[in-house]
């Protein structure tokens, strides 16, 4: 099992296409086939199906599974290559869910990297992937949606973002609209959090189709950004989120009256993580935050107490 198989393997499972992977890795697509059939030799199965006269190929159970297998190896084989390069105790490992990859992070990169000799490492997972590569010290922090229990993870808030309505401009509806004036014919629907989804089954009913179902924040751009008869589209999405976004397609953000809980942003800390690193990511962020009005940061008590946070 090399390398090059594994990230052929990950090209082939996010494109869902030989050629297209291809493509992607700037190699034949017979290459691609010829790695592909090594990987699955060297684990002894299969781990795509290849349909006659399909340019689609799934990934079968197996394939699956081992996905998030291949994305461990290749983080291992970076660290391993990291070794023989630049300093790695001026390296830090950042993890978050995809939405604040978009809207948040960037300034926060950005200001943390000012620093000389310092570099960053990056990668988006859910939340329930986060926890484990806290924990077996892949990443030193990872700022995740969706709490749970780790023994060997602490699990502390960050900031938090009232959920909010997105409706395109020129909607005559009031600043604040009550749930039960939303047609759910009409949503572009995201699932934020369990919480968002016990709300929303609350007030919408379950035989209730959505207009779309996303998992993408660019996706939700995108459908934003069509007009016509998309123009009566509304979507529910935390202001973090919502208020950029708003800003850049000319959306008009409401409030929602009986609205669901504030969407909490919490970071994960690990047993072997860089505390000064961490520590100046965070004001990093809890600056940034400070800039974000339609936020609230939990950040400045904790690190006026880093000495029970970080251990210092």
């Amino acid at each position: 099992m090399t390398q090059q198989e594994i990230e052929v393997f990950l090209a082939v499972a996010r494109l869902g296409s030989v050629s297209a992977a291809a493509q992607a890795l700037y190699i034949t697509q017979p290459a691609v086939s010829r790695h592909l059939r090594a990987l699955e030799e060297a684990l002894g199965c299969t781990l795509v199906s290849r349909g006659r006269g399909k340019r689609q190929v799934e990934l079968t159970g197996q394939g699956r599974d081992f996905v998030q297998v291949a994305e461990k190896w290749r983080l291992l084989w970076q660290e391993a290559r990291e070794v023989a390069g630049t300093d790695r105790a001026q390296t830090l490992r950042v993890a978050s869910v995809g939405s604040l990859s978009t809207y948040l992070l960037p300034p926060v990169f950005r200001a943390f990297l000012s620093a000389p000799g310092r570099t960053l490492t990056f990668h988006h997972y859910h939340s329930r992937e986060a926890y484990d590569y806290i924990a077996q010290g892949l990443a030193d922090i990872a700022l995740i949606s969706d709490h749970m229990y780790h023994p060997q993870v602490e699990t502390v808030p960050a900031f938090r973002s009232p959920m909010v309505l997105l409706t395109a401009p020129g909607l005559p509806w009031p600043e604040t609209v009550h749930p039960s004036r939303l047609d759910p014919s009409r949503e572009l629907r995201l699932p934020w959090n369990p919480e968002y989804d016990l709300w929303h089954s609350f007030w919408f009913s379950a035989a209730a189709v959505p207009r779309a179902v996303l998992d993408q924040m660019s996706l939700l751009e995108e459908f934003f950004s069509w007009r016509g008869s998309w123009q009566d589209s509304w979507a529910i999405a935390p202001s973090i989120v919502a208020v950029p976004l708003a800003g850049k397609l000319g959306l008009t953000v409401r409030w929602l009256e009986e609205g669901p809980a504030d969407e909490i942003i919490y970071y994960l800390l690990g047993p072997r993580r860089k505390e000064e690193l961490t520590r100046d990511f965070l004001a990093c962020l809890d600056r940034e935050l400070g800039r974000r009005p339609e936020v609230q940061s939990l950040i400045k008590a904790e690190l006026g107490g880093k000495q029970t946070l970080l251990g210092k």
